[in-house]
């Protein structure tokens, strides 16, 4: 039994484990033990190079992918932990509500495992399509009217952007029919990036448009991310850490497999200028929109539309050293920005609020939250010497020598978001504080594990990662 078989059996034999386990700490413990035997799964299929099926496979792309997911899948369930331990005990869910809600993490990381070995466009939409319905339901699990108006919210615009991207998907078949005929092979991505060039350029273009909308609906580009801040303030903290860690990622990587598929046919347009342009315009978008939040969650959900479209402007420049600062840019945002919702979700908890005027001097009320947050705001910020400080640098540097106009306005967005995230900071963290001196009872392991990768990488990248990712980087063109 090979690496992907345990990727996504292990996750799927624990859903119904997980709902039928009677104890909280019980389950709690189950759901980390399945999160961290599926990483140890993950991290198996490096190297691995078995043959493609119809409906699985692995390359260097994915397994990127998959181990980002699996890790902050597994951190994000230790913080799970002592993060719901507290809502159960505040009231805020039940035992009954808590056991679906270890099951729906098990069935949404089963959900994203598979988009991401699937093989098939079809299998892929499927399965992103589940992973989705998964977080709408965990999304509204409190209950109350926001959270329910967030989730149904949620449902509505990503059921729009999958039924697009369901067109296009349907497109591309159509479109690969009359060269590699019907059933499987016209699905099947070993088959189509073989035949690609002999597709009906008309049919791609109008395929990419949708699947474009429709996927980027879920990344959150603007300006298809109304769900986004709603879905973030109004469910519990460890989903707010997978939905921009982990979820935004699995819909990019969807799109980088359409663009590398229309890049192998000459009578296509060119994707990259219409990925720069939507990026462009997130950037600059949710940067100017920091400066009006009031809830601190919604805070980070337009920095994660913010980076999101410093990723998706990177990949859509294109070229070795733009893909590969994206593909390290998306891997630091994974880890900085879960680990400021790891952070964030205790600081509200222990100030019992998440308005944005009523948490204030965090570093003498709470120390090790304060100056934990401190950190993870300078580091997505793009402040030196960690990751995204590194990502960025290339980014601009590279659109600079290509665009020096484009990196302008992407410098301009960078510049206005990093000063409205250090103007909240100052409020968040130092000051008198604010009513509210619970104790923490957190888990600061995986804040102190991601912070310390962030930290590592943009001081010294390992010679093994930086050939890995350079070789990703030529796969995307």
């Amino acid at each position: 039994m090979n690496g992907i078989a345990f990727v996504l059996a292990i996750p799927a034999l624990s859903v119904p484990l997980l709902a039928s386990l009677p104890g909280y700490r019980l389950s709690a413990l189950g759901n980390v033990l399945a999160s961290f035997l599926t990483l140890l799964a993950a991290l198996s299929l490096f190297g691995w190079r078995g043959a493609a099926t119809p409906y699985f496979q692995v390359d260097d792309l994915n397994v990127v992918f998959i181990v980002l997911n699996t890790l902050v899948g597994f951190t994000t369930s230790v913080f799970s932990a002592s993060y719901i331990g507290h809502e159960l005990e505040t009231g805020r869910l039940t035992p009954t509500y808590l056991r679906f809600y270890h099951a729906m993490y098990q069935v949404m990381m089963f959900g994203m495992n598979l988009a991401l070995i699937a093989n098939n466009v079809g299998l892929m939409w499927v399965a992103i399509e589940l992973a989705t319905l998964a977080t709408v339901v965990m999304v509204g699990i409190y209950r109350t009217h926001e959270a329910l108006e967030a989730a149904w919210k949620y449902f509505i615009l990503a059921s729009v952007g999958i039924a697009f991207a369901l067109f296009g998907t349907i497109l591309v078949y159509m479109a690969a029919q009359p060269v590699v005929g019907e059933g499987l092979p016209g699905m099947t991505w070993t088959v189509l990036v073989t035949r690609a060039a002999h597709f009906d350029p008309g049919l791609l273009n109008a395929a990419f448009v949708f699947l474009f909308l429709g996927y980027g609906t879920k990344v959150g580009l603007a300006p298809l991310h109304a769900w986004l801040p709603d879905a973030h303030a109004e469910g519990p903290t460890p989903i707010s850490a997978v939905l921009s860690g982990l979820l935004l990622n699995v819909a990019l990587y969807a799109i980088l497999r359409f663009k590398m598929l229309m890049a192998l046919n000459p009578g296509v347009i060119a994707t990259g200028p219409l990925m720069a342009t939507v990026g462009l315009i997130s950037v600059l978008f949710a940067a100017f929109m920091l400066y009006r939040r009031r809830d601190i969650k919604r805070l980070f959900a337009y920095s994660s539309i913010e980076h999101m479209g410093i990723i998706v402007f990177a990949f859509g420049m294109g070229g070795a050293l733009a893909n590969f600062a994206g593909l390290l840019q998306m891997t630091m945002h994974s880890l900085t920005k879960s680990a400021i919702f790891f952070t964030v979700g205790h600081v509200a908890q222990v100030k019992g609020t998440q308005r944005v005027s009523e948490i204030r001097g965090l570093t003498e009320s709470h120390p090790m939250l304060g100056w934990l947050l401190v950190v993870g705001v300078i580091a997505i910020a793009g402040m030196p010497p960690l990751g995204i400080f590194t990502s960025e640098f290339l980014i601009v540097s590279s659109t600079f020598a290509r665009e020096p106009l484009l990196a302008a306005a992407l410098v301009l967005g960078l510049l206005v978001a990093f000063g409205a995230l250090l103007l909240r900071l100052q409020g968040f963290a130092f000051g008198t504080p604010s009513e509210g001196r619970a104790p923490v009872r957190a888990s600061y392991l995986p804040i102190f594990a991601h912070l310390a990768l962030v930290l590592i990488a943009g001081v010294y990248l390992p010679p093994v990662l930086v050939s890995w990712f350079q070789h990703v980087a030529r796969m995307l063109g």
